[in-house]
């Protein structure tokens, strides 16, 4: 199984040096992208798991893919959406962990679930805050 950390130290330069990299949420979904991988070669060799490995694939990719299109919005209801949708895409990515735990075996769905979990607490704790940050405009007189 691959280690956080290490798996850190191999992630490219240029991911590391953007400013979201600074996001853990961000991190550890992209870290999941990556383990997820190789879950679903598992799944998809099984004729009965085969579907659920598209959507399995689909769904944890799509936590880190709304981190970053959430970050890249100015804030409020914006990015709030994104990571309301992350935060589902988390959930969803969970359910289709423990659908294929059979074939995947527990101690590997127990590690995705965990991780999935840690994602699921740090957006709840983002969204609150996001959905009270307000957009700052310069007052203008609309005519």
């Amino acid at each position: 199984m691959m280690n956080f950390s290490e798996w850190e130290k191999s992630v490219p330069g240029v991911i590391r040096s953007d400013a979201l990299w600074k996001m853990k949420v961000y991190r550890l979904a992209l870290f999941l992208s990556d383990v997820c991988w190789n879950d679903v070669s598992s799944l998809v060799i099984d004729q009965r798991t085969k579907p659920l490995s598209n959507q399995l694939y689909r769904a944890v990719g799509s936590i880190a893919a709304n981190v970053e299109e959430g970050y890249s919005k100015q804030g409020g209801k914006d990015r709030t959406r994104f990571y309301e949708y992350a935060l589902g895409s988390a959930r969803e990515s969970r359910g289709w962990y423990c659908r294929g735990r059979h074939v995947l075996g527990e101690k590997v769905f127990e590690h995705r679930a965990w991780l999935l979990t840690e994602i699921i607490k740090m957006l709840l704790s983002i969204v609150p805050v996001e959905r009270t940050s307000k957009l700052c405009e310069e007052p203008v007189a609309y005519t």
